[in-house]
């Protein structure tokens, strides 16, 4: 019982002192009358009063520094007792500390009787010199301020017109008025309640742990619905199965006393073990009284069988989608992008995720011809690093597939926004990554359209900012080396595009042999297809020739592995060849285009290191679209039974990181194989069609070659 009336006496003490800091104070006198009247004393608050008594303390302290012009102690105060994320963040604090300043420095100018103290003024003045050149720079470009930054070199600015303020009676006091208000504020703010503190930090806790535990219980019950349908499936192939083990366990005992089988009983028995879709084909068609035929098609059934009847996806209404990608706040403009990009992503390969993008590409979904201001593309600018993430993943997961692509490049704005946004981002983030990969797919040998985005890539200087980039390749992600390294590559194999390097020859030299010995070893065949162009070009196998390039490139041969070997002993070759290749490499501008398919590669890193999750009742993803933006058009394929199907996505997992490619070399190869291939036939004079040396198309989760 004690227990109990100590724990109620605190929990009193908390109320009293919350009630007490937010200014409550008719219902704080009626909380204290009635505890009073139960005889339930309110405890002291000595941690409070404490508080209390230290804040009046310092704030009397700092006043009367301030009114005496102490100026050492002031700001000694000062910053040992407000915050410094204040003092650095709060553009109030900034402010105010800035006149705070110029209060001391002419404090002797205005309360001195007669001539104040030469040293002691110079003293101030040169401290407030020292602030303006440093924690006082930041507001230099405010016009409010910039007069005052002449102040310390004014000869006496008691008679100067831009400082006759400063000098006036009432800019005193109303300038203490404002530190009184603003130490009162910060004081109070820092006298936090007990029961305030305790709300915040087990509110925050919980809010974070339901939210977690919200999105377990998502995923769970997903996984849960998948193990349950495979087990009741599994669960019926084995009765199934036992059924027909038992029949032809009493069949062999009959053949054993001599009775035959029929073929028409072996039809029927066979026929239970096929799938529901392959039954009634199978007993019209297939002949179970040859030979063989039943085991045939027995493990014939072993085999994957692909699932025919993919549903569509809901159709949209994309007018209410864009104009909230546009008006909407950023986190609905992220979980719309993240939504629309998993459509994609998620989607199945072949008709299902090809209705996804053509209905995409319809409706303009990124607004590729629009001409007004404001539209969806412009998100790549926006001030939300969220919203500019998802918008770049959203047009990489374009940038994947052959209509994506061809999409985005039918205007140049593409191009220019990407390239923007590339240079604008100072860190190697998600979202350079994914700009730098549509980028590199637009270079791509199997784009058909490519042709201009490349030529446009060349002459806005795309080159030099990958050879900068690529000076410090041990800062870089593997992501970003290795399709920048792949988007040079593509960039080289065009004459502008080495004639470009030639501009910066040493420079673009030195930057692929230090590559050359990356620990990184799937940028090897890139670069070695970059040296290889790039020394087609006279002036640069000079240049090469001067930097000892062949001792470089011979240091490699004696460590790497056959295929590397074979590919720098060809780099060598051509750098010491002394005539022009005038055939192949040098008239690809001028080259038909190819008639081999696109090809389209959805790459794991799209939905890798997620930015944003629902919190709970929060809708995302596919939810999210057909719940809030359904469209009035036929919504899905039907299924066989007649009713509607509508496919809810699964939930994106987890992906692997692109240095974790199969086969890197294998699918650069071919591409390094066709200019290989260009030396030895231009050796034997035979002019080749670069068409007989098509790149082999990438796997999923890295860049494709040119």
């Amino acid at each position: 019982m004690g227990d109990i009336l100590a724990d109620e006496s605190e929990l009193l003490g908390l109320v009293n002192e919350y009630l007490d800091f937010a200014e409550f104070e008719d219902t704080l006198k009626t909380f204290s009358k009635e505890c009073k009247t139960k005889g339930k004393p309110l405890p002291k608050s000595a941690c409070g009063s404490l508080r209390d008594s230290k804040s009046s303390i310092i704030q009397k302290d700092l006043l009367a520094a301030f009114d005496s012009g102490d100026q050492k102690v002031f700001f000694d105060l000062w910053e040992g007792h407000i915050p410094s994320s204040i003092r650095a963040g709060d553009s109030l604090a900034q402010k105010l500390e800035f006149y705070l300043h110029i209060h001391f420095a002419i404090y002797l100018l205005k309360h001195s009787t007669g001539r104040p103290d030469k040293e002691e003024l110079d003293e101030r003045i040169s401290y407030f010199k020292t602030y303006l050149e440093t924690k006082g720079a930041a507001l230099s470009q405010t016009t409010e301020f910039l007069p005052f930054y002449a102040l310390p070199f004014v000869p006496n600015p008691v008679v100067h017109p831009s400082f006759k303020e400063l000098f006036q009676d009432p800019w005193t006091p109303e300038l203490k008025l404002k530190l009184e208000k603003f130490l009162a504020l910060i004081f109070k703010a820092s006298n936090t309640p007990k029961l305030l503190t305790l709300y915040k930090e087990n509110g925050q806790s919980n809010k974070e742990m339901l939210q977690q535990l919200h999105q377990q219980l998502v995923e769970a019950e997903h996984r849960s619905m998948t193990y349950l349908k495979r087990y009741n499936k599994i669960q019926a192939d084995y009765h199934s199965l036992i059924g027909v083990t038992a029949e032809l366990v009493d069949s062999l005992e009959a053949t054993v006393s001599g009775k035959m089988i029929t073929p028409e009983y072996l039809q029927s028995v066979c026929v239970r073990l096929f799938s529901n879709q392959m039954r009634q084909s199978l007993a019209r068609s297939v002949d179970f009284t040859r030979p063989g035929t039943a085991s045939t098609m027995l493990r014939a059934s072993l085999a994957p069988v692909q699932l025919k009847d993919v549903p569509l996806l809901p159709s949209l209404d994309y007018e209410k989608l864009k104009k909230d990608l546009i008006l909407g706040s950023d986190r609905l403009k992220a979980f719309l992008l993240q939504a629309l990009r998993w459509r994609l992503t998620t989607s199945h390969p072949g008709e299902q995720r090809e209705t996804v993008l053509q209905a995409y590409i319809s409706n303009d979904l990124l607004d590729c011809h629009s001409h007004s201001q404001r539209n969806v593309l412009q998100l790549l600018h926006s001030k939300s690093e969220v919203v500019r993430q998802y918008t770049a993943r959203l047009v990489n997961a374009f940038a994947s597939l052959a209509e994506g692509r061809r999409y985005l490049a039918q205007s140049t704005k593409v191009l220019r926004m990407l390239e923007e946004r590339l240079k604008e981002e100072d860190k190697d983030v998600i979202t350079r990554e994914n700009v730098l990969g549509a980028l590199q797919k637009f270079s791509l040998r199997l784009f058909h359209p490519r042709r201009p985005l490349q030529t446009a890539m060349i002459r806005d200087g795309l080159i030099f900012w990958l050879i900068d980039v690529l000076q410090e390749p041990d800062c870089l992600s593997d992501y970003t080396l290795e399709y920048s390294v792949a988007l040079l590559m593509n960039l080289c194999l065009r004459s502008t595009g080495k004639n470009m390097c030639a501009k910066v020859a040493g420079l673009v030299l030195k930057v692929l042999s230090d590559l050359l010995g990356h620990e990184n070893h799937e940028i090897q065949p890139y670069v070695n297809g970059a040296l290889y162009s790039i020394l087609s070009i006279p002036s640069i196998r000079e240049e090469a020739r001067a930097m000892g390039m062949e001792d470089i490139l011979c240091c490699f041969i004696k460590e790497g592995n056959a295929e590397m070997i074979r590919q720098i002993e060809f780099i060598i070759k051509q750098l010491n060849s002394e005539e022009l290749l005038d055939g192949v490499l040098e008239s690809d501008d001028d080259e038909d285009e190819d008639d081999e398919e696109d090809h389209d590669t959805m790459e794991a890193d799209l939905d890798k290191d997620e930015l944003i999750q629902p919190q709970l009742g929060e809708l995302s993803g596919e939810k999210l679209l057909t719940t809030e933006y359904l469209g009035a058009g036929r919504p899905s394929h039907l299924s066989p039974d007649g009713q509607t199907c509508q496919k809810q996505l699964p939930p994106v997992s987890a992906k692997c990181p692109p240095s974790s490619l199969q086969g890197g070399h294998a699918w650069c190869s071919r591409a390094l194989h066709f200019l290989f291939m260009c030396h030895r036939r231009q050796v034997g004079r035979v002019v080749a069609s670069r068409t007989s040396g098509r790149a082999s198309p990438a796997p999923s989760g890295g860049p494709e070659p040119a």
